[in-house]
């Protein structure tokens, strides 16, 4: 079962917008731990409640440091660590709870719902590692793939969203980040 989305409606155009849906994915170099600090704390100022990231990308492709810095943006001084072994970390913050989940180990769908977080996934922002294989399940949702650019350290980022409410809001993300804000 879907966890309900946050618009049921479905319209080619935002409403007062001139924005057509769906947006192109937008794809950019992380050169440094501080970009991809930066992004997520662009992130972490235009999510809330019940939103959920998925984070791809290979072996040591910087999932959980963005985490870490995500986290760390909401307020949190929790240590934050790789859910590989226990699938799911909550973290607390000043604003919405985090909850932090490796979904690597997870083999299918019902093993994902057996997990039975469905209050934890309304109520908090929940960020997914190896989240692809999950993305069917929800309507709303955003998507950030980290790849090695190269042996120095960088990053290529691609960062997209699926549903009405996440593309509305990954436009402001996207500048909050673009801006240099910290």
């Amino acid at each position: 079962m879907k966890r309900q989305a946050k618009l049921l409606a479905r319209p080619e155009t935002l409403p007062d917008s001139p924005v057509s849906l769906p947006l192109p994915a937008a794809t950019f170099p992380l050169e440094s731990e501080a970009d991809t600090a930066r992004l997520a704390a662009a992130f972490a100022a235009h999510l809330g409640a019940g939103d959920v990231l998925l984070l791809t990308g290979g072996l040591a492709a910087g999932k959980t440091t963005f985490t870490r810095a995500f986290v760390a943006a909401l307020g949190a001084t929790d240590t934050v660590s790789s859910p590989t072994y226990t699938l799911v970390n909550l973290y607390n913050s000043a604003r919405p709870l985090v909850l932090h989940m490796d979904a690597y180990r997870i083999e299918s769908v019902a093993e994902f719902y057996d997990l039975a977080l469905e209050d934890e996934l309304e109520t908090r922002i929940s960020l997914i590692e190896w989240g692809a294989k999950l993305a069917d399940e929800f309507d709303e949702t955003f998507q950030l793939d980290l790849q090695m650019a190269d042996q120095s350290g960088a990053r290529i980022a691609t960062v997209s969203a699926s549903g009405i409410a996440a593309q509305a809001t990954l436009p402001a993300i996207l500048s909050h980040f673009h801006k240099g804000a910290p």
